[in-house]
């Protein structure tokens, strides 16, 4: 059996600043006819960077859609045309302060591939030095310092949820 779905149509629901929204309707298989709901959203990289061999930056955000603050990478949207790794580069300064003088891919992961095409680039930082803290004006982030063995211990107890950050930290 050949797993594909053809799509019969689309209709695009939504188109915001970062994602659109759009309904599917699709013709599985078995010749059923079904529908999806797809986010499309246009990639983002996330960076575990060290400031030494044991310590991690992180960043702390109120992220709206879980009502809570979460500790995380720091991380990013692709713009439009935008290189990954110069994305990487340009968050790990805007949301931490520093630069890197070794930045190195580590893979990518797909973030929810039931309903959203989001592919989120992985990035190992290393030799931080000082730059320039900048940002969006409604983003509010304060970094974090954390040991690796701690970071492990907060993966595992569930006070670290955010898949990028886990998977960074897995990829290492």
């Amino acid at each position: 059996m050949e797993y594909y779905e053809k799509t019969i149509k689309e209709e695009e629901i939504y188109n915001g600043k970062i994602i659109s929204l759009k309904v599917a309707e699709v013709e599985v298989p078995n010749k059923i006819k079904s529908l999806r709901e797809l986010v499309y959203h246009p990639g983002g990289v996330g960076i575990l960077a060290y400031l030494d061999s044991d310590t991690i930056i992180l960043v702390q955000q109120f992220r709206k859609p879980f009502e809570k603050i979460m500790l995380e990478i720091p991380a990013g949207k692709l713009e439009n045309g935008e290189n990954p790794e110069d994305c990487g580069k340009r968050e790990l300064e805007e949301e931490t302060g520093y630069k890197a003088k070794n930045f190195t891919y580590l893979g990518k992961i797909v973030s929810s591939p039931g309903f959203c095409n989001e592919v989120i680039h992985l990035y190992k930082a290393t030799g931080l030095y000082n730059g320039k803290i900048g940002g969006d004006e409604d983003e509010f982030i304060s970094v974090h310092k954390i040991k690796k063995v701690k970071l492990l211990q907060m993966i595992k107890n569930g006070e670290i949820l955010d898949a990028k950050t886990i998977s960074a930290f897995m990829f290492e």
